[in-house]
């Protein structure tokens, strides 16, 4: 089979969870996955067939595409900042508007000259966040923690394959004992849990059943246990004129807000996404 007829044959066998444009990206992805070769690659190769092994393969990444897995967990990685990450079902799958929190610190490291900034990620999954920031801004000493192990041997793997020094920890933040283990920080940023439990119904099957619900997921009678930790966090553990920056729910800007000005952070700002959606919030200490 060419390498044309199998994107043929995936788009038509995902069609049933995917819509037409989406299931071309997708065959594309499959194809170069399992050939090696990139769409240029392909039209330049003398070789323009798949092998047997290669079509097993194609077909066991599409029956697991039709059951509405996601393409990243299917090929197991995803970009993020320009580098590919590994990912699983134990981690969160990056997103665009978390590659725009991190670029807005690096934004502002860059233009205050706080080259050698202390960092710490709070929840980092699969790295992505300490990962491009470290090799955005080399001489900064990062720190990342998150309570699941399975998420941080992927976060490790990720910097040990993108060779960035970062110091990983086990640790539960939601245990505010648990804060006596870590240090003060220039910066301190998360991306943490904020989808109510009951907007779960109204989700993507594909985010949903695959993406890891303890990174997702927060009880409606405390919706923003998050981001009230981070606040108190942010109070004891930056530095003098340190920020932190977080992910938000954009329909909760104003509550965020609120938990970082009850904390006694200064000025709170909320910034829009390139949807134009308000998806983050920036605060500096006290």
């Amino acid at each position: 089979m060419t390498f044309n007829e199998a994107r043929t044959e995936i788009v038509k066998q995902v069609s049933s969870v995917y819509d037409s444009e989406e299931a071309k990206n997708i065959a594309d992805l499959v194809v170069e996955h399992i050939s090696g070769l990139t769409r240029m690659e392909q039209i330049s190769s003398k070789k323009n067939y798949l092998t047997c092994e290669q079509l097993d393969e194609a077909d066991h990444l599409t029956e697991r595409l039709k059951k509405n897995e996601p393409v990243q967990y299917v090929l197991g990685y995803a970009w993020f900042a320009g580098m590919k990450f590994t990912v699983n079902k134990n981690v969160l799958i990056p997103r665009p508007e978390t590659e725009e929190l991190a670029d807005w610190i690096v934004k502002d490291i860059l233009s205050t000259e706080q080259l050698a900034a202390s960092i710490i990620d709070v929840g980092t999954g699969s790295g992505c966040i300490p990962v491009a920031l470290k090799k955005k801004l080399p001489l900064t000493d990062v720190s990342a923690i998150d309570v699941c192990s399975e998420a941080l041997f992927v976060a490790t793997e990720n910097a040990i394959t993108h060779e960035a020094f970062i110091n990983f920890l086990l640790l539960d933040f939601l245990e505010e004992k648990k804060w006596e283990e870590l240090g003060r920080y220039n910066i301190i940023v998360s991306n943490p849990p904020y989808v109510k439990t009951s907007e779960a119904a109204a989700m993507h099957e594909r985010v949903k059943i695959f993406e890891p619900h303890l990174a997702l997921f927060v009880q409606d009678d405390d919706a923003l246990i998050f981001y009230k930790k981070l606040g108190l966090f942010a109070r004891k553990h930056l530095l003098p004129g340190g920020s932190i920056y977080v992910e938000i729910n954009e329909a909760h800007a104003q509550d965020v807000v609120a938990c970082f000005t009850n904390a006694g952070l200064k000025s709170v700002t909320v910034k829009k996404d390139m949807q134009g959606k308000e998806r983050m919030v920036k605060a500096i200490a006290g």
